[in-house]
């Protein structure tokens, strides 16, 4: 469930801002909602998994304080990242 080397660099390079950015709100934003894809479908097919259930739920809230604060910093960035991404907003 978690993601390997290779697919977190593709994620950063996809989603950053410049050169050596690896931690920006796009950045973790969009490592986030992988996750939450991957732990979707696992919870999916093991509806009795409620501690990853609980880390889930977790990991939504933390997007969308992520997503608040690009959209008082910049309601363009938060657009561009939202349709990328194709997540509600």
């Amino acid at each position: 469930m978690s993601l390997d080397t290779t697919e977190k660099q593709q994620l950063i390079n996809a989603h950053q801002t410049h050169g050596t950015d690896t931690g920006s709100a796009e950045v973790q934003v969009a490592m986030l909602s992988e996750r939450i894809n991957r732990l979707s479908g696992h919870l999916q097919q093991n509806k009795h998994d409620f501690s990853s259930r609980q880390g889930l739920l977790k990991m939504i809230g933390r997007r969308k304080r992520l997503l608040s604060y690009m959209r008082n910093k910049s309601e363009q960035r938060y657009t561009d990242i939202i349709a990328k991404l194709g997540i509600r907003g």
